[in-house]
């Protein structure tokens, strides 16, 4: 009798901690942390960050030890909670083109809340990080583009990565890893809905749930708590009944592959990752070209139709809209040559040269292109130039895409343009902790980071 796909999945996933870690993922692995600490700062500051420290506090109350970003110490789980909504709020923490989800935040905000408590080592915080990369993207591969397209499969899928990075960091056994995978699976939700009906500040709030629920899955496992065996493929499992259709295969096929944490995207731009590639062309563009506004009669962008399932917004009423907005950002980077943090925080939604430039901008959808999503995410967009030019360029994949990553000096830059509140000493103190992790050499030391990582005394 064949083992389920659950239980070959688990049995991968525990597999990975008795090897070594190839250097190319423990590179990628100190990116990945330095891309949670640069969203987390980028929050911080944000109204919406303090609504979340209070939510987590109520919901979560007691002391703890574990920071939270904006210097708080929390207990565990309240810190998971907010750390995972406040570095989510930018849209800025990387993504994922197949899975369709946000890795980094559900992966890595309940193992850092767990390794003061838990005495982490770094090779342990690793193992337990890259477990939720490899659970969560799997799941959210798996789940395919109908589910993305109904679903936030980083409150879905993401679930199961967090108890899967909580599991390891809590030093699970298989059986009662699946059993933690199980009881997350059975609590996994989160509807776009809240996009159809301008509800997009509390987008926030599914990773911070779905954290929540990994966390408390793989307490319940631990606590000898049963979850779902066949939590995925089971006729009332996640596929079947959360509109999965991607590849099942997936889930636990291509176990000598590199981790899955290898082939996440770091975003390029403050706004939703659909929207990518339209700005990536227009960017090289108005680059390759010396273009202004000034010269522009009209813009022609063609997308895949699903990234309008997501980022749909026709244009913002609000700052919380901005990075849903495909004419917003396009105007914007167009006006100015740059798409910044302001720009989405502090939107001047009523500028005169905006709007004239907005109105010149013409979306459409092509069912071509949406037959190579989630795979690529092509995009054309053409201007044409009051000079009578016309200019075009076409982007299948994103700047940041595993294809066109970013390098450490890369990463640090993109830390202090997204996090502006960020000083020399704080960027330093944050770059240096998470390059550590790159290092085997420092496999045996503590892995908790210091809460002066999340602005304490600010």
């Amino acid at each position: 009798m064949h083992p389920l796909p659950e239980e070959t999945l688990v049995e991968h996933v525990v597999s990975l901690q008795t090897r070594p870690i190839a250097s190319a993922t423990r590179q990628r692995l100190a990116q990945a942390l330095l891309d949670w600490f640069t969203a987390g700062w980028s929050g911080m500051p944000l109204d919406a960050a303090a609504r979340l420290r209070q939510l987590a506090a109520l919901c979560h109350p007691g002391p703890g030890d574990a920071p939270a970003f904006g210097g708080e110490r929390l207990g565990v789980m309240a810190a998971a909670f907010a750390n995972a909504g406040i570095a989510h709020l930018r849209e800025i923490d990387d993504a994922h083109r197949a899975a369709m989800l946000h890795p980094g935040i559900v992966a890595v905000s309940p193992v850092l809340a767990l390794a003061a408590q838990q005495g982490l080592t770094q090779r342990r915080a690793a193992d337990a990080i890259i477990a939720g990369y490899e659970v969560a993207l799997r799941v959210g591969e798996a789940l395919g583009t109908r589910h993305a397209a109904n679903f936030h499969a980083t409150a879905t899928a993401g679930a199961l990565g967090a108890a899967a990075a909580a599991a390891v960091a809590l030093g699970l056994p298989a059986d009662r890893m699946h059993h933690a995978l199980g009881i997350a699976a059975t609590q996994a939700a989160g509807l776009w809905q809240l996009v159809d009906d301008d509800a997009h500040e509390s987008k926030s709030l599914h990773p911070a749930m779905a954290v929540r629920n990994g966390l408390t899955a793989a307490y319940a496992a631990r606590a000898g708590l049963p979850g779902a065996r066949a939590f995925f493929t089971g006729r009332r499992g996640m596929y079947a009944l959360l509109a999965g259709d991607g590849p099942v295969s997936v889930l636990d096929g291509e176990r000598d592959a590199p981790e899955r944490i290898n082939t996440a995207t770091i975003k390029a731009w403050p706004c939703c990752a659909q929207l990518f590639t339209p700005l990536d062309a227009a960017h090289g563009l108005r680059q390759a070209h010396a273009i202004g506004a000034e010269d522009i009669a009209s813009v022609e962008v063609v997308i895949f139709p699903h990234a309008l399932k997501i980022a749909g917004v026709h244009w913002p009423s609000k700052p919380a809209e901005t990075a849903f907005c495909l004419r917003y950002v396009m105007a914007r980077l167009l006006l100015a040559g740059r798409l910044g943090i302001e720009d989405m925080e502090t939107p001047d939604l009523s500028c005169p040269a905006l709007l004239d430039l907005a109105e010149r901008i013409t979306v459409k959808t092509d069912e071509g292109f949406q037959q190579a999503f989630p795979r690529k995410r092509p995009s054309r967009v053409t201007l044409v130039l009051r000079d009578g030019r016309t200019l075009s360029a076409l982007r299948e994949l994103r700047r940041g895409d595993p294809e066109e990553p970013y390098d450490w000096a890369g990463m640090q830059a993109r830390m202090r343009a997204f996090a502006p509140t960020m000083d020399d000493a704080a960027a330093a103190r944050i770059a240096d902790w998470c390059g550590r992790y790159a290092d085997p050499a420092h496999d045996a030391a503590a892995g908790a980071p210091e809460a002066s990582l999340f602005g304490a005394g600010r």
